[in-house]
């Protein structure tokens, strides 16, 4: 991909409770415009709704893009920036201890957005003051206080 501009999608999750009502909030940012997002649900956990962000931001790109994605988690920068998700899908959808991956059916969700777009992953320090992650936290907070009613079917307890 050759795009002269890069995406930058900002992410965030939330958990009232984890397991609880959770929330995602993200945005997009493309040619100085940002479009949020943001969505809830009545059962989920924190890690869920932190990948989810992300794939819902760059559902939303339609072409083939250089994104950068900044988030919060750890856990979701270091799946991709690890290699931890290749190491997975290579093992069958196992851990390096031989467990069922968690989240598999998001991460099989984010793995084909990221043979679509070429992304790179910043981890950025939560609740730190940065104001598209502390706006991202906001809407994720937002949709999981929201009493959603919406069930993550991925969710298994």
């Amino acid at each position: 991909m050759t795009n002269a501009e890069t995406v930058i999608i900002h992410s965030d999750g939330a958990c009232l409770g984890n397991p609880g009502p959770g929330g995602y909030g993200a945005i997009l940012t493309r040619g100085g415009q940002d479009v949020e997002f943001s969505g809830g649900y009545k059962l989920t956990t924190n890690n869920r709704m932190e990948i989810l962000g992300v794939i819902v931001a760059l559902e939303a790109l339609e072409a083939a893009s250089d994104v950068r994605v900044v988030t919060d988690s750890m856990y979701v920068r270091d799946a991709i920036e690890k290699r931890w998700l290749a190491n997975w899908k290579r093992n069958g959808w196992r851990t390096a201890a031989k467990t069922a991956v968690k989240n598999r059916d998001l991460w099989m969700r984010l793995d084909g957005l990221l043979a679509k777009h070429r992304v790179k992953f910043e981890w950025v320090r939560g609740h730190n003051g940065h104001p598209e992650n502390e706006r991202c936290d906001e809407l994720a907070r937002r949709a999981a206080q929201a009493r959603p009613q919406a069930v993550d079917e991925g969710y298994v307890n």
